[in-house]
């Protein structure tokens, strides 16, 4: 199961981690991930400059926006999925 958070700290918050969460959500549901990936919103990744930080199990801290959320989880997630 992957973990991928998205903080939704003031920084994050104000820069659209809703928008990008609502996307994630949307991902999972169109591939149907819901036994795959694990969506949590957490505060403050430590990155509050390059928000919104996302966060993939215990991989790098990501800055990822709505506009840039589909593409992001296309290429970082579904690449960690197994078959």
């Amino acid at each position: 199961m992957i973990q991928l958070k998205v903080c939704i700290g003031s920084a994050c918050h104000i820069k659209g981690s809703y928008n990008v969460i609502n996307v994630f959500q949307q991902m999972i549901e169109e591939y149907e991930l819901f036994e795959k990936v694990k969506l949590q919103a957490v505060f403050c990744l430590g990155k509050c400059a390059e928000a919104v930080a996302v966060k993939i199990d215990n991989s790098e801290v990501y800055s990822v926006s709505g506009a840039t959320a589909r593409k992001f989880f296309e290429k970082e997630v579904m690449s960690r999925l197994d078959g």
